[in-house]
Formats: structure tokens, sequence, C-alpha cells
């Protein structure tokens, strides 16, 4: 009987483990591809309807992507986007999670009802358009901002997990004469710190990825996020053009390729600096008995 439930034990644990390691492969090996193919040779990819790994490797792709002069200004662009409207977002998804937390705030319930009103329910994009016009914020960086400053589903999460935070760390910090401000960044806060972490990678990494934002606010070039000014190094790679390149474009294959790394690089090198808070203790020693 032992024997036997041993044997259906290590025959699941094989079945699980090579159906994980295939899940793994099919994400791990097209994003391999893609970085492979962003070195590859002009004369490969073009002798070769389907290359999986080049026996040359070039920077072809990247240097023709590096020559755009307007390259490290949009870059910048989405840097500062990124930066000030994470924490934009951050700051007032917070301040207005910790008060509906709260359960002696007057008119919770009717706050949360038009919160969850705005997820089912949307404007549209012509409306939204219209009120970002109306406030004069086209063409400037806060209407890559404000439009989405605070996601509903964020916080409501966040609200959640403030309510699960001992009630007794607010009252012994109001007996010792702290303020609900001062509760709020000293105490809930930095209790705080995995959730806070985690919602802060979802939001740059939002930012960063503006595009749609970017196409009908932003009419100055100058003004462009780096995935428009990727996108129009694309459309004109394919079209054979190089306006935006001092350098002769090589296939457009390559360019995409080398596209895609570019833009997803210095977002994936951000994630290991948060990664560990995500699976961190948050009460770890605040409260003893």
């Amino acid at each position: 009987m032992t024997y036997d439930r041993n044997l259906a034990s290590r025959l699941f644990n094989a079945v699980n483990m090579t159906l994980l390691v295939l899940i793994a492969a099919m994400m791990i090996i097209p994003f391999l591809y893609i970085i492979l193919i962003s070195f590859a040779t002009e004369e490969e990819v073009l002798a070769k309807s389907f290359l999986l790994f080049p026996t040359k490797f070039s920077l072809t792709g990247y240097r023709y992507i590096l020559s755009t002069p307007i390259l490290l200004r949009s870059l910048g662009v989405t840097i500062g986007v990124t930066v000030i409207g994470t924490l934009v977002n951050l700051l007032m998804t917070v301040l207005m999670a910790y008060p509906l937390a709260r359960k002696d705030l007057y008119g919770r319930q009717p706050i949360m009802l038009m919160i969850i009103f705005t997820m089912v329910f949307n404007a549209g994009i012509v409306p939204t358009f219209l009120i970002v016009k109306g406030l004069h914020l086209t063409n400037t960086y806060w209407a890559l901002i404000m439009p989405g400053a605070i996601s509903a589903f964020n916080l409501i999460i966040i609200k959640n997990f403030f309510q699960q935070l001992p009630d007794g760390l607010e009252e012994s910090a109001k007996i010792d004469g702290c303020s609900d401000p001062g509760i709020l960044f000293r105490i809930v806060i930095p209790l705080s710190m995995p959730a806070i972490a985690t919602f802060a990678l979802f939001y740059a990494v939002n930012h960063w990825n503006t595009f749609l934002s970017a196409i009908l606010y932003i009419n100055d070039s100058s003004k462009w996020p780096i995935q428009v000014l990727l996108r129009q190094i694309v459309i004109l790679s394919e079209k054979g053009l190089s306006d935006l390149s001092e350098a002769p474009p090589p296939p457009s294959k390559i360019i995409n390729m080398a596209v895609i790394v570019f833009s997803t690089a210095p977002i994936l090198a951000v994630y290991p600096f948060l990664q560990k808070h995500f699976a961190k203790g948050v009460l770890l020693g605040s409260v003893k008995g």
C-alpha cells in the first residue's frame, strides 16, 4: 500500500514537472528568439526564412535605433513620465485608500459604489479627450499622467490591504499623540511596502508602455515617449525610409526585434529590485503578544 502511494506520488511529480517545464519553455523560447534575432546579421536574416540560432552576431539593429537623433530625448520623456507618474499614482491611490479603509468614515459606502461604478462603465475615448482638451492638458506631459492617476482596481486592493492591519497599531499610535497623517506615513505605509511596491511596478509598467494616450494627446514629436518613437521607426523601416535615422535601415525583421528588446529591457531591469517585496512578511515583528 505504501509502495503504491509512493509510486503514485512520484508519477504525479514527474507529470507535474513535465507540464511546468513545457509551459516555461513556451514562454521563454519566444523571448529568446526575439533576443537572438535582434543580434543577427543582415545576410542570415535575408537568406533564411526562419532563423532560430544565428551563427554570427551583429549590432546593426541597435545601431540603427540608437542613430535616431531624438531617441535619447524620447527615452528621457518616458523615464520622466514613468517616475513622476508612478509617484503621483501611488500618492493619490494611498491617500484615497487609507480613509476608505477606516470603518468610521462618513459616506464610505456611497463613495465605494461610485468607485466600483467607474470599473463597470467608462466614458470612452472621445469624452475623455474632450475633458483633457478642456483642461488644456493636450501637448503636455500631464495628459499622460492625470487621466489615469488612480486605478479603481488598485485602489480597492490597497484599501483591503489597509483593512487587514491590526487596529491596535493605530490605537497605540494615537495614545502616543500621533496624528492621522503621522499614522499613515510612519506606520501604515512602512508596513504596507510589499503591496505598495507591487502596485508601483504595475503603475510603472503602464506608464512605460504609454502609447495610445500619447497618440491622442501629444502632437509635438519632441514630446513623444519612447513607444511612439519606436513605432515610427518600425513603420519607416518597413517602408524603406530612414527619416528618423542617419543610418540606412537594415531588414525590418531585425529592427522589429531590436525595438522589442530595447523597449522591454529597462522595465525588466527594475523588477529584481521590487521582487523581494512581493513575498516579504507584512506584519513580521509589528505586533507582539
